[in-house]
């Protein structure tokens, strides 16, 4: 039976409404993170905790994601996208609701490690992005740039909603909402991937390799540009690139409205900061992203952002004053904005399209363990010495040893392949 023009139509654009969904996961999932940021000091306070006590939670959260993105990389590569995405929506939704109740350090653990880390953002980054860099060949960076972007918008919307709410009814009733609200509206989301056409399929078109090991493309599915090095030497340099700049990007994003009020600003400013970071954040990944990596490819869009980076985490360990304060942030959010979307595009660029979950992912754990370790460090350097300073010192010095490893790759990388280029005319 034909279909009507109107089901044809969403027919033809569902890879459009997916990338709408992917982004509206992301903006919904990402949010249990930046609740945790708002509340870190109430929460420690209100349980006399000191701060590495939630700031340990926050790096569970990041680690558990990273070790379970691995396995949800692999399903999403035998199933596609449908089932990470609904369990992922009630774990999270579930794990918030767990920390509304909880009257000890080890259910908040186990609600941000297992429920919110290990179950439910492990469901939504590395899959999400991996499932748009499949679905689409040409504008690559840009759809992945979107579907980043909601991450940044949560930082930006978040936080002064939370804010508002742990002011007006407190933590613990912030958090039984917004857990009743990410289970209203991430299901009806995750069911958009159960549509036959909203998860893309690995193809199984098989790629030839050199016997050096260097990667050579040769089919449709392997990688469109030879970088002149194996598989697994350039997913070891990209595990342990990533896990320098997350460090680096972690102790901001964690511990910068914690670190305004030290300064003697008022919580509201703190958030603000946050929010106006993660609002360039979301610029950078909706308008910059896109045009920067398809024209100068991965890697050196790459390199571009985690310099940025790099100059503006140091720089919070010496300025002080309002207007310096929100100007480091803003630039930070462009920087932090760039970088970690890249990666997926990098794998697909220049490793084979099969097993592309399940790269990602490996990948992503070790950001996660980037995350983890950043967020943890700057709450223990806090309660060792009273300051910040010195944990934004090691984590500009963790970022420049992202820089050195991408500008060792981008000196190796061969010119594109026949197909690649053929793509980009399109």
């Amino acid at each position: 039976m034909p279909m009507s023009p109107l089901v044809a139509r969403i027919e033809a654009n569902y890879r459009y409404i997916v990338v709408l969904a992917s982004l509206g996961m992301m903006l919904i999932g990402t949010g249990s993170i930046f609740l945790l940021i708002v509340t870190l000091k109430p929460i420690a306070q209100d349980f006399g905790w000191p701060r590495s006590v939630p700031s340990f939670g926050y790096s569970l959260q990041y680690l558990g994601a990273g070790i379970g993105s691995i396995a949800m990389g692999h399903w999403f590569d035998r199933s596609g996208m449908g089932k990470p995405a609904v369990l992922g929506a009630v774990m999270i939704g579930s794990g918030l609701l767990v920390v509304s109740a909880m009257v000890n350090e080890w259910q908040f653990y186990i609600a941000y490690g297992v429920l919110i880390g290990l179950l439910g953002h492990a469901t939504l980054y590395a899959p999400l992005m991996a499932n748009i860099i499949r679905l689409f060949e040409v504008r690559r960076g840009m759809t992945a740039g979107v579907v980043a972007s909601g991450q940044s918008i949560a930082g930006a919307v978040w936080p002064p909603i939370f804010r508002y709410f742990n002011d007006a009814v407190g933590w613990r009733e912030t958090y039984f909402w917004f857990g009743i609200f990410v289970l209203a509206t991430m299901l009806p989301l995750a069911l958009v991937f159960w549509h036959r056409s909203a998860s893309a399929t690995a193809p199984k078109i098989s790629t030839s390799r050199a016997t050096s090991g260097t990667v050579r493309p040769a089919a449709a599915s392997a990688p469109e540009i030879d970088i002149g090095v194996s598989p697994l030497m350039l997913m070891t340099a990209l595990c342990v690139a990533i896990v320098g700049c997350c460090i680096s990007m972690a102790l901001p994003l964690a511990q910068l409205v914690s670190h305004a009020t030290d300064l003697g600003y008022s919580y509201a400013r703190g958030a603000e900061m946050l929010a106006l970071a993660l609002l360039l954040s979301s610029v950078c990944r909706l308008g910059i992203i896109g045009p920067v990596a398809d024209r100068m490819g991965g890697l050196k869009a790459m390199f571009v952002f985690s310099v940025l980076q790099t100059v503006t985490v140091g720089a919070f360990a010496f300025v002080d004053g309002i207007v310096t304060l929100y100007l480091v942030a803003a630039l930070f959010g462009i920087g932090y904005g760039g970088i970690l979307p890249v990666y997926p595009i990098v794998v697909r660029e220049y490793l084979p399209v099969e097993g592309l979950g399940r790269c990602t992912a490996t990948v992503i754990l070790f950001g996660g363990i980037g995350m983890a370790i950043g967020g943890w460090f700057g709450g223990w350097v806090y309660d060792v010495t009273g300051d910040y300073a010195p944990a934004f010192i090691v984590g500009a010095a963790a970022n420049a040893v992202n820089l050195a490893i991408i500008w060792a790759l981008i000196r190796r990388t061969g010119r594109p392949a026949a197909g690649a280029v053929a793509a980009a005319a399109e």
